[in-house]
């Protein structure tokens, strides 16, 4: 598991600076697809995948990286998904 994927996965078990960007990059490699939410959502955005559940993350405001909670709740949701 050494490709893209792999790496990615790697990165997000040390959340030090794991940013959306890489997050919404490592969901499109899972079978996941960004869903606009419309005007009102502001920063939240719903991943969707026709397999497995959706996955509601804030995007940053003036930062690139998740914040350590995100993360955990980004791997908890993952783990219990079978996809890491």
């Amino acid at each position: 598991m050494r490709g893209k994927k792999g790496k990615l996965i790697e990165r997000l078990r040390k959340p030090k600076d794991f940013t959306f960007a890489e997050a919404e990059t490592l969901l499109g490699l899972l079978t996941y697809r960004r869903s606009n939410m419309g005007k009102t959502s502001g920063s939240r955005v719903r991943f969707i995948s026709n397999n497995h559940a959706a996955i509601l993350l804030h995007k940053p405001h003036g930062r690139k990286e998740l914040l350590e909670y995100q993360v955990k709740q980004l791997l908890e949701i993952l783990e219990q998904e079978d996809l890491l």
